[in-house]
């Protein structure tokens, strides 16, 4: 629908008449057209323009404008790839602006046509299926990592796997970067359940509450896999620890085996003429000898103290 028609219907004969329109990585000059043809106020505008916002809502009187935060995992790369949705809402209108890899909203569009009873609530209706879709898409994203953190306690105590720890600090930040996405998203997810903001009907409260109640599962999970990744990083870096002195051991042994008889042989290389067995003919052999009895009671030794 051209932007002039969409503009022309809102504001209706019916409360619950309102027009939604959907832009992903508009341009400047695109965005201006929106905001000239809906009313949209500058500050939103510029907020949804720049993009990398954090979760929030923001009351402008006659309009509210939310920044969502999304998240996909892939399964080939296990990564998580993470966009923007900027939500206008007035009178009569539902604007929204997709940026990055975020979610499709085709699935939130056809949920709330399901719903007729929802769609009379008004443009509050598309806030509530926007949000329930987004958190659920939370899940997989969950499972995901999860998977990943489990694979990463594996292969920390694996000793014939080579130490992870790249791959638990970049894991480490994806969490992190997750979590930023959706704690900053409950405090608003509250007031909007707690009615406010106008333009939120008690029964879409209801909804959202469940929303809400999704989202901060999602944080609890995230705040765990955070703790959980603390710990199989400290994990991983006292078992390098352990590993790197088993190596210092072991060569500190062998420099001790080697040592022995090498201060023997140098004992016997000084040139003085009165020196034990230097004049008999056992006297070479029985110095190998002493050699050959030092290094295996060293060894046995070391051994014993699982040097070797």
């Amino acid at each position: 629908m051209p932007l002039e028609a969409a503009a022309a219907r809102t504001g209706g004969e019916s409360p619950d008449d309102f027009v939604w329109v959907g832009l992903h990585d508009p341009t400047a000059e695109e965005m201006e057209e929106v905001a000239a043809r809906f009313g949209l106020h500058e500050l939103a505008v510029e907020d949804a323009e720049r993009a990398h916002q954090r979760p929030k809502v923001e009351d402008y009187g006659d309009s509210l404008f939310l920044v969502i935060k999304t998240a996909r995992y892939d399964e080939q790369s296990e990564t998580v790839h993470f966009g923007e949705i900027d939500v206008f809402l007035g009178a009569g209108y539902v604007v929204h602006v997709r940026h990055g890899d975020a979610s499709g909203l085709r699935g939130a569009r056809r949920r709330l046509q399901e719903r007729e009873d929802l769609l009379r609530q008004g443009p509050g209706a598309v806030v509530w299926a926007i949000l329930d879709q987004v958190v659920d898409d939370y899940m997989p994203v969950v499972q995901g990592i999860d998977d990943d953190v489990e694979e990463v306690e594996a292969q920390v105590f694996d000793p014939e796997s080579p130490a992870p720890t790249a791959r638990i600090y970049f894991l480490k930040r994806e969490v992190i970067e997750f979590h930023r996405a959706v704690w900053p998203l409950l405090a608003p997810l509250e007031s909007i359940e707690r009615g406010a903001f106008p333009g939120i009907e008690e029964q879409l409260q209801r909804f959202l509450r469940d929303v809400s109640d999704h989202a901060r599962r999602v944080d609890e999970a995230v705040t765990s896999q955070r703790e959980l990744l603390t710990s199989v990083l400290e994990a991983n870096l006292a078992l390098v620890s352990v590993n790197q002195n088993e190596v210092v051991k072991k060569i500190s042994a062998y420099a001790a085996l080697i040592g022995v008889p090498t201060f023997i042989a140098s004992v016997y290389g000084m040139n003085f003429e009165h020196m034990p067995e230097l004049r008999s003919e056992i006297g070479y052999p029985a110095a190998l000898a002493a050699m050959a009895v030092a290094v295996v009671i060293l060894y046995a030794l070391l051994r014993r103290a699982r040097w070797l």
